[in-house]
């Protein structure tokens, strides 16, 4: 196997990477670093220097963070187009992506969790709560965005690109801190229509084979 991603289950950028593998239709192995029992500190850290996933190797080249390897892969493989043609458009989709991958997400991720419980002394509850809160401030920027340049029918154009694959995403920390969805119909909307599509259903973190509840 010439591909490999190291990853996660629950790890949504993980998620933009599988989604971005299978609108290619790239091949790969998938190698799990638990990153809810810790083991990002153990020998993965030989891996990946910051010990966060997902890391791709790609024909023994290391590429880390979402945006970088999705982008790596257009440029390894070009069809389909995840990063729009001309300038503007992939300004565009940037920056949507932007909105989830950097504005959102990580203040949810396990060592902000870790955090917010170790030095602040946050229960379950109040845990769950912060991470609601980041999950709806990014729905609902998505959600002005696509009232100023609607979906058509995806966010740039006739087909998906990382724009949707991390709208999507930002829709799955809705699910896992049980935020309405239905509160951003367009988002919503938009979602539908990438889950649709196999190559996100089957992405999705509730349908991996290491999918189990667990608290926050």
């Amino acid at each position: 196997m010439t591909i490999q991603l190291y990853g996660f289950w629950r790890s949504n950028a993980a998620f933009r990477v599988k989604v971005a593998l299978a609108l290619k239709k790239l091949p790969y192995e998938e190698i799990e670093v638990d990153i809810l029992a810790g083991r990002q500190f153990d020998d993965y850290a030989n891996v990946n220097a910051e010990r966060v996933v997902p890391t791709l190797v790609y024909h023994g080249q290391r590429v880390f963070q979402s945006l970088a390897i999705i982008e790596f892969l257009d440029e390894m493989h070009p069809a389909p187009r995840l990063m729009p043609g001309n300038p503007p458009d992939r300004a565009y989709a940037r920056a949507v992506a932007l909105v989830s991958a950097a504005d959102s997400h990580p203040f949810v991720v396990p060592r902000v969790r870790k955090h917010l419980a170790q030095a602040y002394g946050a229960g379950i509850d109040a845990i769950e709560a912060w991470c609601a809160h980041w999950g709806r401030e990014g729905l609902a920027t998505y959600e002005r965005m696509l009232e100023k340049r609607p979906a058509a029918p995806f966010a740039v154009g006739a087909a998906p690109t990382l724009a949707d694959i991390c709208i999507a995403g930002q829709t799955i920390i809705g699910d896992l801190y049980q935020v309405d969805i239905a509160a951003y119909p367009r988002v919503a909307a938009l979602a539908k229509r990438c889950f649709e599509m196999p190559e996100f259903a089957e992405a999705h973190p509730f349908r991996q084979p290491g999918f189990k509840a667990v608290q926050i």
